[in-house]
């Protein structure tokens, strides 16, 4: 199975979605965003969130792709954010372990 920071790496998606989430991540605040797309209630850490919301943003991503009346572009764009957003609080961790 291949680590975290390389299934987020390998994510293709179209330039301006993308561009939009790298754009949103400046401002991510995991308090509030987190809670509002995993659900109030205990907060994971940062591997298990990533994990959670990288399958989330698959589905999501599937539906886009099938063209499916159930996709959301804003709730595909909040997942990117908060994506983005917790693979750099990881990457984050992970750099400061090891100082």
């Amino acid at each position: 199975m291949q680590d975290l920071m390389t299934m987020i790496t390998t994510l293709r998606r179209p330039r301006l979605l993308t561009r939009a989430a790298k754009i949103g991540a400046r401002d991510y605040d995991r308090d509030r965003h987190l809670q509002r797309i995993l659900g109030y209630g205990a907060m994971p850490g940062s591997g298990a969130a990533l994990i959670r919301l990288i399958e989330m943003e698959k589905e999501q991503n599937s539906r886009r792709r099938d063209n499916d009346a159930a996709y959301s572009l804003v709730r595909h764009l909040d997942l990117l954010i908060a994506l983005i957003g917790e693979a750099q609080l990881f990457q984050a961790s992970r750099t400061s372990q090891y100082q």
